[in-house]
């Protein structure tokens, strides 16, 4: 058994997905009347609209219920909401559950990663049983049956291998990682530099510089990873530079859309408040930040773009700050390796 938490874009895309293929799974929403009105409409026509609910699919707002006799718990909710959602699930968990956090975030309050929250809300489960999957992975691509690949991470290569097995598709592949913090900080830091992305089509200033930045990008989400403990080249996977790839191309990131809203002179909140889903790249600008202080790290990009974001930089004035940068070599700064 399957259970999916979230009924966002991507919770809604993984449950039906799952479900069409004949997993058993059970969706759980946040209310009885969410759960009402997505049965009645046989779709979710908020997140997903014209994408029908397979009838296998169950939905319930009763996490006892939902995590009855469940293998694997899909976590799918954005970073800012994980905290409340598994204290939310928490007195239904047990077990040999395994737990997989799909949110590609960072604590805006602390820093961690969603598996490290997820532990510390509940010390009782063995760091095995707390996954993260993530990769290129844009929802409603995927929901309309097209080919996407992504990893999931877990400590014990068995244990996540076994759970890979309910998780795989025909048009989904799932590859394995050991390296949990190295997949989260991929897919929580391509997020920002998704914005930058979209500031560079914003003031369409062309894919040279485009390309430039996202290369320097990279650099800077490997020297923090490594600083943190993950491995250099989990950011050259799926989930550091397959998903960068991804959202920084695509017109359905949020992340890049948020950029790209920016260099046409929209104001932060105003971008956010006409926006249904969650851009996370905001957040995780603040919280990339504060860890890249902590550990003495250099991210120009990400602080710059922090100061549009939070401070009195405008787009044109943090463009010309990063090209004012002094030169240097192209492999200065600490080993990755």
């Amino acid at each position: 058994m399957i259970t999916v938490v979230g009924t966002g874009t991507w919770g809604s895309t993984l449950a039906v997905q799952l479900a069409q293929a004949g997993r058993p799974v059970r969706w759980l929403a946040r209310t009885e009347d969410e759960a009402r009105q997505l049965r009645r409409q046989g779709e979710n026509r908020r997140f997903l609209p014209d994408i029908s609910l397979p009838s296998g699919l169950e939905i319930t707002c009763d996490p006892l219920a939902a995590l009855a006799g469940s293998d694997v718990v899909l976590l799918v909710v954005p970073s800012e909401a994980m905290r409340r959602n598994v204290r939310w699930i928490a007195p239904a968990v047990g077990g040999e559950m395994v737990l997989v956090s799909a949110a590609k975030g960072l604590d805006i309050a602390t820093g961690q990663t969603m598996s490290a929250l997820i532990r510390e809300e509940m010390p009782q489960l063995p760091p095995s049983s707390v996954l993260a999957l993530s990769g290129p992975n844009l929802a409603r691509e995927i929901a309309k049956g097209q080919p996407a690949a992504a990893v999931l991470a877990g400590a014990d290569s068995e244990r996540t291998r076994a759970a890979r097995a309910h998780l795989m598709l025909p048009r989904f592949r799932v590859y394995t990682s050991t390296d949990v913090l190295g997949v989260e900080l991929g897919g929580a830091l391509k997020n920002v530099m998704a914005i930058v992305a979209g500031i560079c089509d914003g003031l369409r200033i062309g894919d040279n510089a485009k390309a430039a930045l996202l290369t320097r990008g990279v650099a800077e989400m490997t020297r923090l990873g490594v600083a943190m403990g993950a491995q250099p080249l989990t950011f050259a996977g799926l989930a550091g530079l397959g998903d960068l790839m991804a959202t920084c191309a695509s017109r359905q990131s949020r992340n890049r859309f948020v950029g790209e809203q920016l260099a046409q002179g929209r104001t932060l909140d105003t971008i956010l408040e006409n926006m249904d889903n969650v851009a996370e790249g905001v957040p995780t600008t603040r919280a990339a930040v504060r860890l890249a202080a902590q550990r003495g790290v250099e991210m120009p990009i990400t602080e710059v773009l922090y100061e549009v974001l939070f401070g009195q930089t405008t787009v044109a004035q943090a463009t010309v700050e990063l090209l004012e940068r002094a030169p240097r070599d192209e492999l200065d700064g600490p080993p990755l390796a």
